[in-house]
């Protein structure tokens, strides 16, 4: 199985719910919670000369109008990922964390 649609698999699981988005368009009407993905770079490491591993970064961020959703530290949680930034426009709160899959 492709590694992004694992992950895609995952937060779906950790949001409960099928509303978990990648690089969705501007125009897509998005359903409340929701976790929205996209790539966002690569960690190399390089051995001899050669690429030893390559482990994609996806941004991850989750989007309630809840303050007090549990849904971003479920997220949290999630194997090496971490809190980047929070902020709330349009009164919902957006969680977005750096994850490495």
């Amino acid at each position: 199985m492709d590694r992004r649609l694992e992950l895609d698999a995952i937060l779906r699981s950790t949001l409960g719910t099928s509303n978990v988005y990648f690089q969705p368009p501007q125009s897509l009407m998005m359903k409340y919670p929701a976790i929205v993905y996209a790539r966002d770079s690569d960690t190399v490491t390089h051995a001899d000369n050669k690429l030893w591993s390559r482990t994609k970064r996806y941004q991850v961020t989750v989007i309630d109008a809840d303050p007090d959703s549990e849904i971003p530290d479920r997220v949290a949680d999630l194997p090496m990922c971490k809190l980047t930034q929070t902020y709330k426009p349009d009164n919902r709160n957006h969680d977005t964390f750096s994850i490495y899959f």
